[in-house]
């Protein structure tokens, strides 16, 4: 009976190591994915939403600039006529 123990305690030891290395596996595996990842797209010049979402503003406020300028001259040029 005690080899039969015996037996089991080495087999769950073995499953017990086995699943260490494979979760350690996996975390590898994910942060060298991560790492290509990360990798490749600051190769392709992606700009950040925060980046993104500050240029939309400045294109904003300059066509809003833009239209009050024409009503500006559109205005000066009706007192010149």
């Amino acid at each position: 009976m005690t080899a039969g123990n015996k037996f089991f305690d080495d087999v769950s030891k073995l499953m017990t190591n086995a699943m260490g290395v494979a979760q350690g596996a996996k975390s590898e595996a994910e942060t060298a994915m991560k790492g290509f990842v990360d990798r490749w797209l600051a190769d392709r010049d992606f700009v950040t939403r925060e980046e993104f979402d500050a240029v939309r503003l400045m294109a904003q406020k300059a066509r809003e600039e833009n239209a009050a300028l024409l009503a500006r001259i559109v205005a000066l040029e009706g007192k010149q006529g």
